[in-house]
Parts: C-alpha cells; sequence; structure tokens
C-alpha cells in the first residue's frame, strides 16, 4: 500500500470516525474493506497500517536524531520492570488489552518473569522514546547483552524494601559495560515497610554497587526517582501518597528526556543496522529488528545481510526492504522512512540472522558483533525411545528435533547446539531455568524426547581446571539457618556474609559463593527446607579453581521392574520404602523411576502387582486402600532431580524419570564399571 492513497484513507477515516477514539482511523478503513477483520496476531502488521500515517505526515521530524531516545528498562526479577512499562504506555496514550502487556507469551503470562527481550515507542512531547524491557533473571542474561547495545540510557529499578540483589548486579554490570547512564528508580515505596530511611540505606547500596562495578563519574552522577509501578506514579522526592495532579509518570518521562543523551547517529552515510531481534511472520516472513546506526532507510530500498567471518567478511543475502514497520504502544505499524538512531523492524530478506548487519548494498562492512558470556551447562536432547514413546506426541524423529533446536539457536544467541551420536544433541546454555524453557516450549509444539541431567561445562587454563561459580543470596528465618547451610556445605558452598534483615525481626540473610553444579535441583529442597518462607536468588559469577566433589546431595531411587498398569495395592506395600511419584493408573515399565528410596542406595520394585484372588470372604479383605498423596515432578524439578544415569522423558501429556540402561542386569553391569 503506498504512502499517498494511505494519507488519502487516512484523511477519509477522521472525517467519516471522531478522532477522539482511539482505534478509530483502523475501524473507519476496515469499514472500507480495505483492513482485515482477523483476530490472527501476524495480521496485525498489516492491519495498524493506517497507524503510521501520523509519523507519515512529517517525514523530515521523525528523520531527526535530537528526538530520539533509547532507553532498556533493567532490573531483578519481580522489581517491577514490566508493570511499569505498563504504566508509561499508558500514560502515553496506548491501548493496554491486559496487565503486564509486553509479556506476550504464554509462558511468561503463567510464571510471571520476563523471558524475550521486546521493544516498543512511546511519544512524549514531541519526542520518541524507543523503550525495551529486558528479563531480570541470569538465565536469560543473553537476551540483556544483545539489546543494551541498541540504547543509550537504562532505568534500572530497585525494589525500595529489597535493594539491590544477585541479579541487579548481574544486569547492572552489562549496562555499565556499554557505557550507559542509568537513572535509578526506587519502586514499591509505598509498601508500609518503606520509609525515607530505607530508600536512602538502598541508594547508598546501589552507589556503592556502581562503584564496585567500576562504573565512571558519569554514570555515578545518576538521578534517583521514587514509584509505585502499581499506582502508576512516579516522583523526583520521596513521598508516599503524592497530590492528585502529580499521580503519573511524567516525572520520570521527562528526567529520561534531559538525562538520557540523543543518539550519536549520520543521516548523510549510507544505510546500516546491526540484527538484535528476530521473529518470524505467517504472512511476511522473516522480520528483523535492530537499531540504525547510520543513513537512512526507506521501503523498498535494496539492502544486502553480511556478517563476520574468520576469513572476511561474507555476503549472506540480497534483497528489498518490502516493509518497513515501528512497534508503537502495543501495535506494530507500518513506515514509510527511518534514520540512523532509531529501532525499526523490517521484512524482505529470509537469511540474515541476530548478530548479522544489514546494509545498503554499496557497503561492504559489517558491524562489530555481540559479545555474550559462554555458557555454563550443557544437556542432552534426544529421542524418546522408552516402551511408552508415540503416544502423545507428534514431532518424534532425531531430525525434527534437531530442526527445532538449530532454529532456536538461531533466535538465541545464548544456546548453542551441537549434534551428537545416535540422533542426540548437545544444548548448551546459560542455566537450568533456561533450557527448562525451551523443553517447556517444546513439549506443548507436540515434541518427545528423552533429555539427560544437566551437566556444568568447565575450562581448563594453564592445566587448572575451573568451573562456573554462582553469587546466591539468600534471606531465611532464623530457626532455618542451620539446614540451609548444612545443605549448601554438602554443595560445595562458601559464605561470604551473614546477618539480619534490617526492618525484619528473625529473619537472616546469608550471601555465598557456590558452584553451578551444586545449585542444579537446590531451589526446590531449599523451598521444603524452608516451608516456602525463604528468599533465594542467584546470578553467574565467575570461574573459579574446582571445589571438588559434592556431598550427599540425594537419595536413591525406587526403581520399577514390571511393565503394565500401577495398582493402588502395590503402592500401598511400597509406601514404608519411601516417597512415591506416580498415583494408581498411570503406565510405567521396567526401568522406570517411581520413588525416591529412604536409603542411599537404588531398589527395584513391581508398582503393578495385583491383589491375590481367592475364596475366602472376611472384612478386612476388601477395605478401601488410602494411599499419602505423591510427589508429583514438575519439569523444572525433574530436571535438578535426576542422576547421572538417568534420564527425563518429556511428552505433551507427561513428564517421567527413567534410567537411562531399562534393562536391570545392563545397568548392575555398568554401575560395577564406573566402580572400576
Amino acid at each position: 500500500m503506498t504512502g499517498p492513497l494511505l494519507r488519502s484513507l487516512w484523511s477519509c477515516a477522521r472525517k467519516s470516525v471522531s478522532s477522539s477514539s482511539y482505534s478509530s482511523p483502523s475501524t473507519a478503513l476496515k469499514h472500507h474493506g480495505l483492513l482485515p477483520s482477523a483476530t490472527a496476531p501476524s495480521r496485525a502488521f498489516s492491519a495498524s497500517a493506517a497507524t503510521a500515517a501520523s509519523s507519515a505526515t512529517s517525514p523530515n521530524s521523525s528523520l531527526d536524531p535530537s528526538r530520539l531516545r533509547n532507553v532498556a528498562v533493567i532490573a531483578h526479577v519481580d522489581h517491577g520492570k514490566t508493570t511499569l512499562m505498563d504504566r508509561l504506555l499508558r500514560q502515553c496514550g496506548a491501548d493496554i488489552p491486559h496487565e503486564r502487556a509486553m509479556d506476550s507469551f504464554s509462558l511468561e503470562r503463567e510464571r510471571g518473569i520476563t523471558i524475550a527481550s521486546k521493544v516498543t515507542s512511546i511519544s512524549w512531547k514531541e519526542n520518541e522514546l524507543n523503550m525495551v524491557d529486558t528479563p531480570g533473571h541470569a538465565d536469560f542474561g543473553g537476551e540483556v547483552e544483545r539489546v543494551v547495545g541498541m540504547v543509550e540510557g537504562a532505568v534500572l529499578v530497585v525494589d525500595a524494601g529489597e535493594g539491590p540483589l544477585a541479579q541487579t548486579k548481574f544486569v547492572l554490570a552489562k549496562a555499565l559495560k556499554y557505557g550507559l547512564r542509568p537513572i535509578l528508580l526506587l519502586n514499591k515505596v509505598d509498601r508500609p515497610a518503606v520509609s525515607e530511611e530505607t530508600c536512602n540505606e538502598v541508594e547508598s547500596l546501589v552507589f556503592d554497587l556502581f562503584a564496585n562495578l567500576g562504573a565512571t563519574e558519569e554514570q555515578l552522577d545518576f538521578p534517583v526517582l521514587y514509584a509505585s509501578a502499581k499506582e502508576g506514579w512516579a516522583s523526583t522526592t520521596f513521598t508516599k501518597d503524592p497530590p492528585a495532579d502529580l499521580r503519573n509518570m511524567a516525572e520520570l518521562l521527562d528526567t529520561i528526556i534531559s538525562h538520557v543523551p540523543q543518539p550519536t547517529a549520520n543521516l548523510d552515510t549510507p544505510f546500516q543496522m546491526m540484527v538484535s531481534m528476530m521473529e518470524r511472520d505467517f504472512y511476511l516472513g522473516r522480520i528483523l529488528t535492530g537499531r540504525i546506526s547510520s543513513g537512512v532507510i526507506r521501503a523498498g530500498d535494496r539492502v544486502h545481510g553480511l556478517r563476520n567471518k574468520d576469513s572476511g567478511v561474507e555476503k549472506i543475502e540480497e534483497g528489498k526492504v518490502t516493509k518497513l514497520m515501528k512497534k508503537k504502544g502495543t501495535n506494530m505499524v507500518l513506515i514509510d522512512s527511518a534514520g540512523a538512531g532509531d529501532i525499526i523492524s523490517m521484512a524482505g530478506l529470509t537469511k540474515p540472522s541476530i548478530g548479522h548487519t544489514v546494509a545498503n548494498v554499496e557497503v561492504t562492512t559489517a558491524l562489530p558483533t555481540i559479545e555474550l558470556d559462554p555458557p555454563t551447562i550443557s544437556m542432552t536432547f534426544g529421542v524418546n525411545d522408552s516402551p511408552l514413546a508415540g503416544r502423545d506426541g507428534t514431532h518424534l524423529t532425531g531430525g525434527r528435533i534437531g530442526d527445532r533446536l538449530m532454529a532456536e539457536a538461531e533466535t538465541n544467541l545464548a544456546i548453542n547446539v551441537l549434534p551428537g551420536l545416535s540422533e542426540s544433541f548437545e544444548v548448551q546454555g546459560r542455566g537450568e531455568l533456561q533450557l527448562g524453557i525451551l523443553i517447556e516450549n517444546m513439549r506443548r509444539e507436540g515434541f518427545e524426547l528423552s533429555v539427560s541431567p544437566p551437566k556444568v561445562m568447565y575450562q581448563i587454563e594453564k592445566g587448572v581446571k575451573l568451573e562456573p561459580i554462582e553469587e546466591v543470596t539468600i534471606e531465611i528465618n532464623e530457626e532455618h539457618v542451620g539446614l540451609v547451610m548444612e545443605a549448601l556445605s554438602h554443595r560445595r558452598g562458601e559464605v561470604i556474609d551473614m546477618g539480619p534483615v534490617p526492618g525484619n525481626v528473625g529473619r537472616t540473610k546469608l550471601s555465598l559463593t557456590c558452584p553451578s553444579r551444586g545449585l542444579v535441583g537446590y531451589r526446590s529442597v531449599f523451598s521444603s527446607d524452608t516451608r516456602g518462607t525463604g528468599f533465594m536468588h542467584r546470578a553467574f559469577s565467575t570461574y573459579e579453581k574446582y571445589r571438588g566433589p559434592l556431598g550427599n546431595v540425594r537419595k536413591g531411587v525406587l526403581v520399577s521392574m514390571g511393565y503394565g498398569t500401577i495398582t493402588a495395592h502395590a503402592l500401598m506395600s511400597l509406601e514404608a520404602r519411601g516417597t512415591l511419584f506416580v498415583t494408581p493408573g498411570m503406565e510405567t515399565y521396567d526401568g522406570m523411576i517411581v520413588g525416591e528410596h529412604s536409603r542411599d542406595t537404588d531398589l527395584d520394585v513391581n508398582p503393578v502387582r495385583t491383589k491375590e484372588l481367592t475364596n475366602v470372604r472376611a472384612a478386612s479383605k476388601d477395605e478401601n486402600v488410602k494411599l499419602t498423596p505423591p510427589r508429583l515432578m514438575t519439569l523444572e524439578e525433574a530436571i535438578g532431580y535426576v542422576a547421572s544415569d538417568e534420564l527425563i522423558e518429556v511428552t505433551p501429556k507427561a513428564i517421567r524419570l527413567r534410567k537411562k540402561f531399562l534393562d536391570v542386569n545392563k545397568r548392575k553391569s555398568m554401575s560395577k564399571r564406573a566402580k572400576e
């Protein structure tokens, strides 16, 4: 659809529908039969074209870099980033369909965490703010690393009650490394426990954190704001109840415009853009999102994709920009042109990926690639070869699993996929949560697979074995300190600091370092040890010398030696042996794990044994079987639970634990070989 036609349609829409309605132009265009009324998200790209006319009316002003501000919102998990983004969008007139509007994936909404970075733009006082919402969990650090290069400033959100935590340090270190000038926003100041004193303490802790991370004098001179993202206001002075006319985000938006520098950009040089995000659309194909480094891009321009290789710059593909788009609020709109410093999306090329450069055809140099931290953990994904395979899923073969993993590695730079033996693939990532999210997405898409336990990736430097060490912050009740300290000592944890939690009587805060391999599977143990009252936050710190083998961190398991349907009669006699993972009516097979043994050794049991039928009738013969509720494993718990000789069987409907070798004689011979 051409620009003049769009403008004429826009004028028709304004005449026919009241301009006060946010969605009125598209309603008018639908009335004229020029916009589809489809609900499919992918059609939103073309359906929102009418909204672009507002920027198309003044093309010169839209290319002015001095009007742009590129800002990332960074924080620890659950400190309020996504809620803050909601309030900023609403302040600038966007229509929010639901709370946490930036969390667009079903898993993000279910778990209440941000998994992937997202970009949107809002207009404020003749300026355009490109806002990037980032994940706060260290496992998704690759999402932070690839987008901080797109922005000049950052809003660091810190919970005024909790203060800076392990992952606050992680995301802040990334921002400072790229030279960003952060703005400190103390969130949740409306809570009763938060006072001006606690805010001052948190502010000094954040200042110390900046200094320890090597911030420059310019970065240390950060403005401080106090906010309640939930109530939708921010203030430059401490208050718990601002006046009615100041209960908005205006002061934060003004601070962003005054504190964050405008992008340094040259519109006269040839067009170059680094691809930072990528998604697929059913209608438009591959959509590449990134920040324009130099020049101007217009719909219809000839461009090509470039990438840096050891042998030099390689040309990937040449093509035409078929669609030029920009996220405005929660909608994707079509634009005619965009200039250096802006963050835009384009369609038309099918091969360039994240980290590649898109440029005018006369440009032969690629932009420097994004530096990422190395992966610290790996898991092996393979074909599900259990006796119950093929009942639930639709994607069963090694080829389909490999294609899906390669597609994931293309869009997520923090994941590496290496082909293994016999249709298996080694997947390397940052942590068990990141890989758990990938497995959960695959099972929802109809995949069946077997997954090995996580293995830590060691490094060898000058003949010394190094392992990833994580920084852990724990907050627990005093009565649980002994239990937690004992468990972490088995896992090679070393306490750095310990003391009372200010403002919380009877609570203790622990800071410690622990190997990544020791923390695998510890979260569920920690929750049960502290009766659900403890908080634990962890983030990758560094590689250090190998700390030696772990202590006894798990009991043995109950292994099935029968095939068929599990009976209540059999489970009744097995309850005394340990904790069960199954219920009557479930299917089992030889080598499947049905429970945890009360001792350190594995025990073979028969969970399909049926009751003997006799001619004798007695009152006690037909008693009702009452079983203790079993411990049903979630995917994350299963990943942390399995030992090196075990696998997780993942299907769309079930998660089962099993031994790597299903035959009992093979298991015995392999265990003897391991001891030798």
